[in-house]
């Protein structure tokens, strides 16, 4: 009985999987990506959520959408808010196109519903095989550098200068010898391949922080009730700014953002447990735990790539996952004391997940002048103008720009002159606002 539950359920064929392997697995893949409800929270909360509030919404997020992958998917692919997608809702969603986190999370359900759909038929196929990939990916490396730029903004490594716009901190900051330790930390570990090496960093930053003095214990951290908290946070949705054009540009970008790195991510994690049957049902399983995260008060879910970690411990079916859903639920004992972690411990594991960001670079083709600028423009304006979707808009009007003068119009796809188009849009309305 038991067996033939996990077969229909989980996708668990006896003979061919390990139940040991299995759990090893969503054990190992849950250390790998634990850190996330610090790293995602920290990052919501400077988008005005409740800190402990951004914890549950989270968790909860993280854990359905490791239930819906078990269940659906039934591939060892483990769902949690993304790195750089986070930075997207708050960064410029919140802080450059000035919507409220409440209409932030508005946008976000809005293109989970709309990825649903794409998801459902083969019009995903469509809009990823427009967007040129030497622009898919250096979306991937700008939002790395972006993500580098703000770990070390947070580790005080980095600061603000008058005239030079940004210089060097101050090394006597017992904050920036925290951050530089508990960064070569992270390093080693990470080098050494160390199971649950982010989170260990963490850790170990956020102790040495107490005893460098770089933060307080403060009795009024504890003092606060989760739950209560998360009261204010589940399903405040707004969509005040619906009939507005920057809130439907807002939705088609961060559409785009999901569509380009769950794709990619899916494709690649399916091929490596090889069974690409599970593709679909994947890609379905994801897109409804966007529609969710909206719902539970935080930014789009990815497919980790940290789910590598499990499948290399032997995950193959959806037993992993379902694993890692309830390990994610018993961390619901502990956020109280995950608001003792400083940005100083932080910040690091920021820089280390930008630098993986930026190794798609490797994918990129820079002898075609026309695909190369554009893509560079894309890499390197998100940083700069601190904004992914300013950054992204001077890559994709310069896309067409080029190949027009280059003759080459036609290698321009239909959707990409709509993009361009609501890019120029978004530009003329702030213009004009």
């Amino acid at each position: 009985m038991k067996r033939n539950w996990l077969s229909g359920s989980l996708g668990f064929i006896p003979g061919q999987h390990s139940i040991r392997k299995e759990i090893g697995a969503g054990l190992i893949s849950y250390f790998s990506v634990v850190y996330i409800v610090m790293v995602n929270a920290a990052i919501l909360h400077d988008a005005g959520m409740p800190l402990q509030a951004a914890m549950v919404g989270t968790l909860l997020t993280s854990l359905a959408g490791c239930l819906l992958m078990a269940f659906w998917g039934k591939s060892p692919i483990i769902v949690v808010p993304g790195m750089g997608i986070n930075a997207f809702f708050t960064y410029t969603l919140v802080h450059s196109m000035k919507l409220s986190w409440q209409e932030a999370l508005a946008v976000t359900t809005t293109a989970g519903l709309l990825f649903a759909v794409l998801a459902f038929s083969s019009l995903y196929k469509k809009i990823s095989d427009a967007i040129p990939h030497n622009l898919q990916h250096g979306i991937s490396v700008g939002i790395g550098l972006f993500l580098t730029f703000i770990g070390l903004q947070k580790s005080g490594i980095v600061i603000a200068h008058q005239t030079t716009f940004v210089t060097i901190g101050h090394f006597s900051d017992p904050n920036v010898i925290t951050a530089c330790i508990t960064l070569l930390l992270a390093l080693v570990l990470f080098v050494r391949k160390v199971k649950g090496d982010l989170l260990i960093s963490i850790l170990v930053g956020t102790a040495l922080a107490y005893v460098l003095g770089a933060t307080h214990p403060s009795g009024n951290k504890m003092e606060g009730k989760p739950l209560q908290q998360y009261g204010d946070l589940f399903a405040h949705l707004s969509f005040g700014a619906i009939g507005t054009l920057a809130f439907w540009i807002a939705v088609f970008l961060l559409l785009l953002i999901i569509v380009f790195e769950n794709i990619g991510l899916i494709g690649a994690q399916t091929h490596m447990i090889e069974r690409p049957e599970t593709f679909t049902g994947s890609l379905r399983a994801l897109s409804v735990s966007n529609i969710l995260a909206g719902l539970f008060g935080s930014s789009p879910t990815v497919a980790a790539a940290e789910s590598t970690a499990g499948i290399a411990a032997g995950g193959r079916t959806g037993l992993s996952p379902l694993v890692t859903a309830i390990l994610f639920g018993a961390t619901f004992f502990f956020i109280p004391l995950l608001t003792y972690i400083p940005d100083s411990a932080i910040a690091p594991v920021l820089i280390i997940i930008g630098s993986l960001m930026v190794q798609n670079i490797q994918q990129m083709n820079f002898r075609d002048f026309t695909e190369a600028f554009p893509a560079f423009l894309v890499m390197v304006m998100i940083p700069f103008t601190y904004s992914i979707i300013d950054g992204m808009a001077f890559g994709f009007i310069a896309y067409p720009a080029a190949k027009l003068a280059a003759g080459r119009g036609k290698e321009v796809k239909a959707v990409m002159y709509v993009i361009t188009a609501l890019f120029i849009a978004n530009f003329v309305l702030h213009a004009l606002m």
